[in-house]
């Protein structure tokens, strides 16, 4: 493959969330020319049903770039559209799967960027699987897209250290900006004719990544102290651990954000609440999860002090 300066790139960007926005502007400041960006519809969202744009949208327009938001990728009036943009690169970051017609339509191909180093960790949620299953390391990888879910041929990879008190959330933050000049250095390799294609390993014993669902988000008590606590910081932000609170007779859904473990014996059943002065902790079969950023039904989330100052508890109060 090979370009030359005076064909260079004319770039056509696909994306939804945050994640993909940090790309798209280390993409802009490189210097490369945008010609369309592609992000999914506007939706309704939160309490209010109030309709809302992508994150990728609202910077693109900010940027005075075109946007374009089809329903389906194969409606006709939509690849007339985009063909008539003429790019000759696509880039992908979060986005959804693409049909063929549309990832073979540019002469450079399509490329797409993954939170994790392929072929490890396919799938929608990478990020909050590598910290559940409690790597300690991970990467971004950029591949070129084919017919099935990230399995085509690799760009560049990154690594990164998973830190022992890392969250979903501080991890997104780090591999978005590594990303962002992975995806850059990518450009640069294809406009220079320099990229090379590296086919993934398939011999390799791999770990999925499948979407996160309300029933994989629910703690399991039961489980190993260490699995406790990667869940719960694996799912920290978005979209949340969620157990439930058995106090005073009632069951509420409580979500938890952030704990921290102790190794200790002790004579409680697992699940039981014990308070400590201004601590929280949960017995586990291996000693303490510590409670430490928490939000019961209906309110924000809360430090755990501020909890205990409007939560009172029975001797025999749990989390099941």
């Amino acid at each position: 493959m090979s370009t030359s300066k005076n064909n260079s790139l004319r770039v056509v960007f696909m994306g939804t969330p945050d994640f993909a926005v940090g790309t798209l502007t280390k993409i802009l400041e490189a210097g490369f020319e945008v010609v369309g960006v592609i992000t999914a519809p506007d939706r309704p969202a939160g309490r209010g049903r109030k309709v809302q744009e992508s994150a990728v949208k609202q910077y693109a327009i900010q940027q005075n770039l075109k946007v374009l938001q089809p329903a389906n990728l194969k409606d006709e009036a939509f690849l007339e559209e985009l063909k008539s943009l003429d790019a000759n690169l696509q880039v992908v970051v979060a986005f959804r799967m693409l049909p063929k017609v549309v990832w073979q339509m540019p002469e450079y191909g399509t490329f797409n960027l993954h939170a994790s180093l392929l072929p490890q960790y396919r799938g929608a949620a990478p990020i909050n699987w590598a910290i559940i299953n409690g790597e300690s390391e991970t990467g971004v990888t950029t591949f070129f897209i084919d017919e099935k879910i990230d399995t085509g041929s690799i760009v560049l990879q990154k690594t990164e250290k998973i830190l022992p008190d890392d969250s979903a959330g501080t991890l997104h933050d780090r591999l978005m900006e590594l990303g962002a000049d992975l995806v850059v250095e990518t450009c640069k390799q294809i406009e220079a004719g320099t990229v090379t294609r590296l086919p993934q390993d398939e011999s390799l014993e791999l770990k999925p990544a499948p979407k996160i669902h309300k029933n994989t988000c629910r703690i399991h008590w039961n489980a190993s102290m260490e699995d406790i606590y990667n869940h719960i910081r694996g799912l920290s932000p978005y979209p949340g651990a969620w157990t439930q609170l058995v106090n005073d007779g009632k069951a509420d859904q409580m979500k938890i954000f952030k704990t921290e473990m102790e190794q200790a014996e002790h004579h409680y059943n697992v699940g039981r609440l014990v308070v400590e002065k201004k601590s929280l902790k949960v017995a586990v079969k291996d000693g303490y999860i510590s409670l430490l950023e928490l939000q019961l039904p209906g309110k924000r989330r809360m430090q755990v002090n501020e909890v205990l100052n409007g939560l009172n508890l029975d001797k025999e109060a749990h989390l099941r």
